[in-house]
């Protein structure tokens, strides 16, 4: 093989890559508890606000992304009233419900509860949900995917027995290698309760399921009963920390909305088993993180997909000149690095974290996807910024 043909072959990949994907956008929206839950919030005002939501094709989300982004599927269907593409209360139907649940910590309370009474922690934070957010609805009552009206929204989690992902979607829930449930009727707060499982302490939410409702031979290599009789889910975040690969591979035009908490150095990390555990997730979690960012900023500068990628741990110091929203990054730093918890929030920090999620998303947006659309100039809360 010639250096010549060597340098070609990279060329003729992306040109197949091009050719196979669809015309279509897609939002994904990353974990990271409460600070996701809210920084996603800011977001999806700001898509909202410029007309965007419905036409998005898929919403993808993993852990703290699932909470808004199921508020939003169910208030969708329900509650949302649309005018030229913009949902006139979107802040009260959806906005609100997210900054009443950061308003309480269900984590502690329920890790307590489910080690030392009846049930498991997964059923305490899942009763949690269903009181504040979602009652008994399930997955067929969320929002029906009609491109240009609505999309789809896909809450992912990890099948800890397979090791893949699962995904819930409201035509059926999956595993590739175990098979598909096809109009699954499992309750919205289980679903988010498993998107957002956080290992260990919240971590594992079991489904117990009959065989029969799998499709036959809508698997791979784990047919049997014991796969799917009982599915084991832990946080869509072990397998896919940015809700990115049912969207990656299907669409063109891909938004990237990354709340994942800034990884800060220690000099003395703690040695207790706990504290440490936890500390190698983090750093897991950060490695993986930054071999997904680098995917998907390496494939829109090599103009495989179109879209904008933000986080929570940005800078925009730089732009400070050109961006209305003033984000000085000795205070957003500060909201990149509140805990990744299910723990109660003071009203002046949800709406920094809103406002937060609304400034980044439309910076980047409109530096890297749409030139033509002028930046924000006020925040949701212009009275606090950030």
């Amino acid at each position: 093989m010639t250096p010549t043909n060597v340098l070609c072959e990279p060329v003729q990949y992306l040109e197949t890559e091009r050719e196979r994907l669809e015309e279509g956008m897609a939002l994904c929206l990353s974990g990271g508890g409460y600070r996701a839950m809210l920084f996603h919030a800011g977001v999806l005002w700001r898509f909202n606000e410029i007309g965007l939501l419905p036409r998005l094709n898929r919403i993808s989300s993993v852990s703290g992304g699932s909470i808004t982004a199921a508020v939003l599927a169910l208030k969708w269907r329900e509650a949302l009233r649309f005018e030229n593409g913009v949902a006139i209360n979107f802040i009260e139907e959806v906005v609100n419900p997210i900054m009443r649940l950061a308003a309480r910590t269900i984590d502690v309370p329920s890790v307590f509860s489910g080690s030392l009474w009846f049930g498991s922690i997964g059923d305490k934070i899942t009763k949690a949900y269903r009181k504040q957010l979602f009652g008994e609805a399930t997955l067929q009552d969320i929002v029906d995917e009609h491109p240009g009206v609505s999309p789809r929204f896909v809450f992912n989690a990890t099948n800890v027995q397979s090791g893949v992902l699962w995904r819930f979607m409201k035509p059926y829930m999956r595993d590739y290698i175990v098979g598909e449930v096809k109009n699954p009727k499992v309750p919205l707060a289980q679903v988010v309760a498993a998107s957002a499982a956080f290992p260990p302490v919240l971590s594992p939410i079991t489904l117990k399921l009959n065989p029969k409702d799998f499709t036959p031979n809508s698997g791979a290599s784990l047919q049997s009963d014991d796969f799917k009789s009982r599915v084991i889910l832990t946080d869509g975040g072990v397998y896919d920390n940015l809700g990115l690969e049912t969207a990656w591979k299907r669409y063109n035009t891909i938004f990237v909305s990354d709340a994942g908490g800034g990884f800060a150095a220690k000099a003395n990390p703690s040695s207790n088993w706990v504290s440490h555990a936890v500390r190698v997730l983090f750093t897991i979690d950060n490695q993986v993180r930054s071999l997904r960012k680098r995917q998907i900023v390496g494939a829109y500068l090599d103009k495989i997909r179109l879209g904008a990628y933000w986080s929570v741990s940005d800078n925009l110091d730089q732009f400070a000149a050109e961006n209305p929203l003033k984000c000085p990054f000795e205070s957003t730093n500060k909201l990149a690095r509140i805990s990744t918890r299910l723990c109660k929030l003071d009203r002046t920090t949800q709406q920094k974290l809103i406002n937060w999620g609304y400034a980044a998303s439309s910076w980047r947006y409109g530096r890297y996807y749409d030139q033509s659309l002028p930046p924000a100039s006020t925040f949701p809360f212009p009275g606090v910024g950030v």
